[in-house]
Formats: structure tokens, sequence, C-alpha cells
């Protein structure tokens, strides 16, 4: 998995504004700038939030994505959630999990 190129997506669209011109207007050529694997590229693009969680993108740099992509807040945090129980745990990164699926999704 190419976490490091996926993420420092995210960083530069949040950074970048002529990057970010270029995203609304052809993202996926903009993605394919990048060593993205097909399910990474293939989440940006959706965007599906939960699978770019579970694929180890920082939530700090993945709220700013969700909002670039017209996403409200709450919906951000119940697309996380959706992503563990459609998808599993987070696979990678520092949200990696430790614990049981059910113990994660417990009291969300």
């Amino acid at each position: 998995m190419s976490l490091y190129q996926l993420s420092k997506l995210l960083f530069e669209l949040n950074r970048d504004d002529a990057l970010k011109e270029r995203f609304r207007s052809n993202p996926d050529a903009v993605a394919r700038a990048y060593m993205l694997t097909d399910e990474e590229r293939r989440a940006l693009l959706e965007p599906d939030i939960g699978l770019l969680y579970v694929l180890g993108v920082n939530g700090q740099i993945l709220m700013h994505y969700a909002a670039l992509r017209g996403i409200e807040w709450s919906d951000y945090l119940q697309r996380m959630r959706d992503g563990i129980r459609e998808h599993g745990p987070v696979r990678a990164g520092i949200y990696a999990m430790t614990t049981s699926l059910d113990d994660t999704i417990e009291g969300t």
C-alpha cells in the first residue's frame, strides 16, 4: 500500500490552491500523478471517506479533504464509523486498530 503517497496528495491538496483547482477540474489526472493503488485511487475519487480512514489516512488530513469535497463534519465522522463496519479495522498508520471491531464501534 502507498499510504505515504496518498497522505502526501491529501496534504498537498490542503495546502496548494493551484493543485486544488486542478483536482476540481480533473481529479483523476491529479490522482494519477501519485503512486496510488487502485483501491486508494477509487477511495479518493468517490470519495469514500470510510475507506480512506481504514487505509490509514490521518484524520487531521482527512477532515480537510472531506471539507473540500463538501462533506459536513457529522457526516464525516459517520463515514469513518461506517468505513470500519464495511471495510474492517484500520489497516495502517497511527490509527491501526489493535482491538476487536466490536469494541471499536461500541458506543459510536
